[in-house]
């Protein structure tokens, strides 16, 4: 089954907007002062690094182990944060968004 452009770029921007609104509640939880736009910014910055890694290091442990890292860097860098708050912050965003990527596409009900 193949993606149109149309259909891939739907798919990105849901998911940059849904990882946008994530990674905003939870830095705010971690009380965090930077606004939206460093929420955007990571959640782009995120995309990238992991398309980057699933694209020169293929699908698997390695390309996910390698891109939560520079994820992590990346995130540390944007907030201006430690090491230990990133892993915090990190760590909560991965759990959330695992359970909103189980829980969103059952919304709409069956089709």
């Amino acid at each position: 089954m193949s993606v149109s452009l149309e259909e891939a770029l739907i798919f990105f921007l849901v998911g940059l907007i849904v990882s946008t609104i994530i990674i905003y509640v939870i830095t705010k939880m971690f009380e965090e002062k930077e606004g939206i736009g460093t929420a955007i910014l990571a959640a782009l910055v995120g995309a990238v690094i992991y398309a980057l890694a699933y694209y020169f290091l293929g699908e698997g442990l390695l390309a996910a182990l390698v891109a939560g890292f520079v994820w992590l860097l990346a995130l540390g860098s944007l907030y201006s944060m430690g090491w230990w708050k990133s892993l915090g912050v990190a760590i909560v965003v991965w759990i959330v968004a695992f359970f909103v990527g189980y829980i969103l596409p059952t919304v709409v009900g069956p089709l």
